[in-house]
């Protein structure tokens, strides 16, 4: 009689092993990329608030003919503040290229899924920019531009804090009620950013100095609007501390929490500074760098709500 040898069982397959956090210089140059993704807003806001949106009256040229500006433009000063916010645009895309490099050569591949998209918002920004320039800055596009910046610091965010922990599954760091209090925050946020946005698209800075374009809608109206949502806002980042002052574990996000009030208090200070001045120019400003540091905490605080799975004890 015949017998027949089992054939052995296929070797099972491991998962791939957990890679540590990345160097230090891997991590500067993460933490850099954050940084000049949010100047590119603040130098976008000076050429807005300059007047200077068509110094360089064509895209991607200048003017025609040249790429930089000449003497003989008739844009004065503008041509040369709206000719440096576009040669900055060329810096953060080759330090998000260096972002993506340095991520493969660390060997985390889980981390692309954040720097890719970064470098390819930037070159999307590029054309967003352009068709702003070929509209005549149309309140549209320039809402547009600004609003795929905030989403590109909140996935630069993500890509240099995740650098920060070992690759690997990871596992819920706070109760469920509290995330949803704090993902309700972040929409919140969005909300907050967006209509913001469009203020500014239907108050004074046009961004052109001549002819100026605006949205068909009160600016009042909008800017009560804003305010309403940043009292929510508030209110929801207040509820998010007071939460995670419950959840002993959730130290990180607790931490988050707190400097995302700060940051929202001072923002809210200054927007309305602002409006009870007149809108000044300096006030402008520092409110819209406000708001990429807003977008920087609201995301910190959102990565918090899980962490790198913990060994179990046998």
């Amino acid at each position: 009689m015949s017998t027949t040898t089992p054939r052995p069982a296929p070797p099972a397959s491991h998962p791939a092993r957990p890679r540590p956090p990345v160097g230090p210089w891997t991590s500067r140059l993460l933490l850099l990329n954050v940084v000049v993704e949010c100047l590119i807003v603040v130098t976008g806001g000076v050429v807005r608030l300059t007047g200077s949106g068509l110094g360089c009256p064509t895209w991607p040229q200048c003017v025609p003919g040249s790429y930089t500006p000449v003497l003989e433009q008739a844009e004065g000063f503008h041509k040369y503040i709206e000719f440096g916010n576009r040669t900055l645009t060329g810096l953060v895309g080759l330090v998000a290229l260096a972002a993506v490099i340095a991520v493969v050569r660390e060997r985390r591949p889980d981390l692309l899924r954040w720097a890719l998209p970064v470098l390819a918002g930037i070159a999307v920004q590029a054309v967003i920019g352009g068709i702003t320039v070929l509209t005549g800055l149309h309140p549209a596009t320039v809402m547009l531009h600004f609003l795929v910046s905030a989403v590109l610091i909140a996935v630069s965010t993500a890509l240099w804090m995740r650098a920060q922990e070992p690759s690997g599954p990871r596992e819920r760091a706070v109760p469920r009620p509290v995330r949803g209090l704090v993902l309700a925050a972040a929409l919140v946020s969005a909300a907050v950013i967006t209509v913001g946005t469009a203020v500014t698209g239907a108050g004074p800075h046009a961004g052109d100095a001549d002819q100026p374009v605006r949205l068909a809608v009160d600016p009042r109206t909008l800017s009560w609007l804003h305010a309403d949502l940043v009292m929510v806002f508030v209110g929801l980042v207040v509820g998010c501390v007071v939460a995670l002052r419950l959840v002993p574990e959730a130290t990180v996000a607790r931490r988050r929490a707190a400097e995302l009030l700060v940051v929202t208090l001072a923002q809210g200070a200054i927007g309305y500074a602002q409006y009870f001045t007149g809108l000044p120019e300096v006030l402008v400003g520092l409110h819209m760098a406000g708001a990429c540091v807003l977008v920087v905490a609201m995301a910190r605080l959102v990565l918090a709500l899980t962490r790198p799975t913990l060994p179990r004890p046998a």
